[in-house]
């Protein structure tokens, strides 16, 4: 299985999570694991997805996941788990 992490930051509006997670079912990328909080009217998510069925190649898929932030003025990254693992480990 390859998994990838999407964060989503960004100002709380209604339809950030069914956008975010539209995007990702048009692409046939599986939610693993999903976690969001709203601290002082922002909105902050990650989320573990299953890329190994992907439709498209990873780069088309952080393409479209950023044109949703834009849309929706956030910010949605996606890395593969192990640049995620490196860039946060102690």
């Amino acid at each position: 299985m390859k998994k990838a992490v999407v964060t989503v930051l960004g100002l709380d509006k209604v339809g950030i999570t069914a956008k975010v997670c539209a995007a990702l079912a048009e692409t046939n990328i599986n939610i693993l694991d999903i976690s969001q909080t709203i601290v002082g009217g922002y909105f902050n998510m990650v989320m573990v997805v299953d890329i190994t069925d992907a439709k498209d190649e990873f780069d088309a898929t952080a393409e479209k996941l950023h044109a949703v932030g834009e849309e929706m003025g956030l910010e949605i990254k996606i890395q593969h788990t192990e640049i995620f693992d490196a860039m946060h480990r102690i």
